[in-house]
C-alpha cells in the first residue's frame, strides 16, 4: 500500500484540447427550447427593439460601419444560448464596448427607451444569468479586455471586466503572484463576470472569497451613472463598502467594468496528491486530518466520487493515476518552504494509511503533472454534458450529510438518469450534485425541483454555494433567504434600477400580489 508516482500513466489525448472538446460538445448539442416555452415566465412591461434603437447604438459606439453591434441572426444566436444550453432567449442585437463612458452612454440610453439589457461575460455561468430570458440587448464585456496595472509591492492587479481569468493568472504569475480565484472554465470566464456572481472555485479555502480579495470596482447602474468605488488598499475604512452591492449581484444591480483585486504571493512549494478512499466516511476524516495535519499550507481539498472521474477519464481519454475507488480525494499545498511543506504532507499521508483511511495515491510537485492531475477534476463538468443533458446543482451542506443527498437522487430518479454523480469542494463544503440524462423532460424536471432544495434547506445548507441565484434558481431563493432580507433585496434594485431593466427575471423571485403592495 505505498504511494506511488506513476503520473507518467496520467495522459491526454494531445491532437484535441480540453478547450476544443468543450466547443465541440457545445456546437452538437441541440438547441435549447426557449426559456419561457420550457419555464412559466412572463414579458415585463419593456419597449421593444427598434431599427432607430440599433442606429442609436451604432452612433455610439463608432458609427454605422463599427462590428461592435451585432445584428445578424446567425451571430447573435450564441450570445442568446447560456453554456448548459439549458436556457435560451431571443435578443436581437449584441452591442460590444471598449469603455466605461461607452456603458453609461448605452445605459442612459435604454433606460429611457425601457429597454431591458443583459450583462454579458465569458458566457460560462451555470444558472441562466448571463443570457437573455426574452428579448433584452445583450451588453457584452469582450472588448473591455485592458490590464492596466499590476503592482507587485502591493500584489494588486487593476484591469477591465473583460479581462479572461486564465489571461490574468498569467500576467501576475510573471510578477511572482497569484489569483485569489482559479476556476475550471478559467480559460473562457471574464474577471467581471466571475466578481458579478461572486464565484468561489478551487482556492476558496486556502484565500477565501471574493468580497475578501476584490478591493474595488467601478459599477454602471442602470441610468448611466458611474460609481467609482475602485481603491488600491486592502485596509480602507471609509464609511459604506458599497463595493459588496454589486460582489454577487449578477448584473441586476450595476454592471460592473474595472475592478482591483488582491493578488497574493505566488507560492514556491507546490503539492498535489491524489488519493482513494473506501468510503464518504473516510473522505470526511481525512479532510479533517488534513486541515489538523497541513494546517497553513492546505490550500485545496476537493472530493471527486467514481462516477464523476470515469466520466471525465472516459469522454477526455484520460487514465487515472491510481486504481479504481468510490472515493478520490485531490489535496494541493502551497507553501515556501519545500522541504517543509513535503515532509508535513509525508507525515500526513503516512497517518492517513496507518489508519486505513487511505488506500493508495500518488503525489507529485512536477507541474505538467499537477496540470494533469487537475483536469481530472477540472473537466468533471464538461464531461457530464456528454450525455446530452444535465442538471446541476450547486449547494452548502453540513460535512456529516455532505453525500447523502447524491444517494438520494439517484433513488428517486431511479432509471430516468443516465448519471447521478457527487464531487466538489469538501474544504468548504461546497457539493455539486449532477444528473445527467439524455434529454430534458418535465418528468425527470420535477423529481428533482423542488426536491433538492428542500433537501438542502431541511440541513440549513445554501441552493446556491458558488454559481449565483440566476434565473433557474429565483424561485428557490426563499428556501435560503426569509422574506425580510428579500424585501430588502427589493428595496435596492428599485434604488438603484427604478425601471427594472438590469437582468431582469434573475435573481429576485416573481413579487405576488401581496409583495408588491
Amino acid at each position: 500500500m505505498l504511494l506511488r508516482s506513476v503520473l507518467g500513466r496520467l495522459t491526454l489525448h494531445r491532437s484535441i484540447t480540453p478547450t476544443a472538446l468543450r466547443t465541440f460538445a457545445s456546437k452538437h448539442r441541440e438547441v435549447p427550447a426557449l426559456t419561457c416555452d420550457r419555464y412559466p415566465v412572463q414579458r415585463g412591461s419593456f419597449a421593444e427593439l427598434t431599427d432607430d434603437d440599433v442606429t442609436v447604438f451604432r452612433g455610439i459606439l463608432g458609427g454605422a460601419d463599427t462590428n461592435r453591434v451585432i445584428t445578424a441572426e446567425d451571430e447573435v444566436q450564441s450570445y442568446n444560448i447560456d453554456y448548459l444550453r439549458s436556457v435560451r432567449g431571443f435578443g436581437r442585437v449584441v452591442v460590444k464596448p471598449r469603455t466605461t463612458a461607452e456603458v453609461a452612454e448605452l445605459m442612459r440610453y435604454c433606460n429611457e427607451r425601457r429597454l431591458a439589457v443583459c450583462p454579458q461575460g465569458g458566457n460560462t455561468g451555470l444558472v441562466g444569468g448571463s443570457v437573455p430570458v426574452f428579448d433584452e440587448v445583450v451588453l457584452s464585456l469582450q472588448l473591455m479586455d485592458t490590464i492596466e496595472r499590476i503592482d507587485e509591492y502591493a500584489g494588486i492587479v487593476v484591469c477591465q471586466a473583460g479581462c479572461v481569468l486564465a489571461t490574468l493568472e498569467e500576467q501576475v504569475g510573471a510578477r511572482g503572484l497569484v489569483m485569489p480565484l482559479d476556476l475550471g472554465a478559467k480559460g473562457s470566464c471574464h474577471i467581471g463576470g466571475n466578481v458579478s456572481t461572486n464565484a468561489g472555485g478551487l482556492r476558496l479555502v486556502r484565500y477565501g472569497n471574493l468580497h475578501g480579495s476584490v478591493l474595488g470596482v467601478e459599477a454602471v447602474t442602470a441610468e448611466g451613472r458611474v460609481l467609482d468605488l475602485m481603491s488600491n488598499f486592502k485596509k480602507d475604512n471609509t464609511g459604506y463598502h458599497l463595493k459588496h452591492l454589486f460582489i454577487g449581484s449578477e448584473g441586476t444591480l450595476g454592471i460592473i467594468t474595472r475592478l482591483s483585486m488582491f493578488c497574493p504571493t505566488a507560492s514556491r512549494s507546490v503539492n498535489v496528491a491524489f488519493l482513494g478512499l473506501h468510503s464518504y466516511d473516510d473522505v470526511k476524516r481525512t479532510f479533517l486530518a488534513a486541515k489538523r495535519g497541513l494546517g497553513e499550507v492546505l490550500s485545496s481539498c476537493e472530493m471527486i466520487d467514481a462516477p464523476s472521474l470515469d466520466s471525465c477519464t472516459r469522454f477526455f481519454g484520460l487514465q487515472s493515476p491510481i486504481e479504481k475507488y468510490p472515493f478520490y480525494m485531490l489535496i494541493e499545498t502551497s507553501g515556501s518552504d519545500a522541504g517543509h511543506d513535503e515532509e508535513k504532507l509525508t507525515r500526513f499521508l503516512e497517518q492517513t494509511m496507518e489508519e486505513g483511511l487511505v488506500q493508495d495515491g500518488t503525489v507529485t510537485n512536477e507541474p505538467t503533472k499537477m496540470k494533469n492531475i487537475w483536469k481530472l477534476r477540472e473537466l468533471i463538468a464538461d464531461s457530464l454534458l456528454s450525455d446530452g443533458y444535465c442538471f446541476k446543482y450547486d449547494i452548502s451542506l453540513p460535512l456529516d450529510q455532505f453525500y447523502d443527498i447524491v444517494l438520494a437522487v439517484r433513488e428517486r430518479v431511479g432509471d430516468l438518469a443516465i448519471n447521478v454523480t457527487g464531487y466538489g469542494h469538501v474544504g468548504d463544503s461546497n457539493l455539486h450534485l449532477n444528473v445527467s440524462c439524455a434529454r430534458f423532460t418535465p418528468e425527470i424536471y420535477a423529481l428533482l425541483e423542488p426536491f433538492v432544495y428542500e433537501y438542502t434547506s431541511k440541513l440549513r445548507g445554501s441552493v446556491s454555494a458558488e454559481h449565483g441565484i440566476g434565473f433557474l434558481k429565483r424561485k428557490y431563493l426563499h428556501y435560503s433567504k426569509q422574506s425580510e432580507p428579500l424585501r430588502l433585496m427589493r428595496q435596492m434594485k428599485q434604488l438603484l434600477d427604478p425601471n427594472g431593466i438590469l437582468n431582469p427575471y434573475k435573481v429576485l423571485p416573481p413579487e405576488t400580489p401581496a409583495q408588491s403592495q
